[in-house]
């Protein structure tokens, strides 16, 4: 199977594509605009305030994306321009495993309005019909309802506790582990 041209998906209220090195300041203001948010839940360091760390990012990002091994996109508004949150495929390995990891943010401004449902579904779409991915895992921290909820909410199953399973804010961090399966996926020759 070939790996799609680009990665633009479009929802009602959001544009959720692959960056572009034109969006490099965009994506350091919302870093830094919403770095207290973040930090409970993901690793945030000083460099991602840095636009020009977001152009390099960005080419090597692009380089994964055509290799087949990641998808990793912003969710911007229909602007096109105001970034408010990332949801990335990682670590896509084909052969018998046809699988990946789902990661995601969203500005705390944002919470609460179903934007990262939204994405999600999207996004996923995308994994199952253009990837042609088996299997999604996307894991959260107990006591973050609402990553709880949104990732119940697409279907995705509980598969049990990974303790002290990531390193945040400098103390290792237990994550529920879940996944969703791609029922129609066949194989291609």
């Amino acid at each position: 199977m070939l790996q799609p041209v680009d990665c633009v998906l479009r929802t009602k209220r959001l544009i959720v594509r692959l960056a572009r090195s034109a969006d490099a300041k965009a994506i350091a203001a919302f870093y830094f605009a919403d770095q207290a948010h973040q930090r409970e839940y993901s690793p945030v360091r000083e460099v991602m305030f840095d636009p020009l760390f977001w152009r390099d990012w960005i080419e090597q990002a692009r380089i994964e994306f055509d290799a087949g091994r990641t998808c990793q996109t912003f969710l911007f508004e229909l602007d096109d321009h105001t970034v408010i949150g990332s949801a990335n495929l990682s670590n896509i390995v084909r052969g018998l495993f046809h699988a990946c990891y789902l990661g995601y943010v969203i500005a705390g401004t944002h919470e609460g309005r179903g934007l990262m449902f939204e994405a999600l579904e999207a996004l996923v779409g995308y994994a199952f019909d253009e990837l042609n991915l088996h299997r999604i895992m996307a894991n959260y921290q107990p006591g973050n309802a609402r990553s709880q909820a949104v990732l119940e909410r697409l279907g995705f199953v509980n598969e049990g506790l990974a303790r002290k399973y990531l390193f945040i804010g400098g103390i290792w961090r237990d994550h529920v582990l879940t996944s969703l399966t791609n029922e129609a996926w066949q194989a291609t020759p």
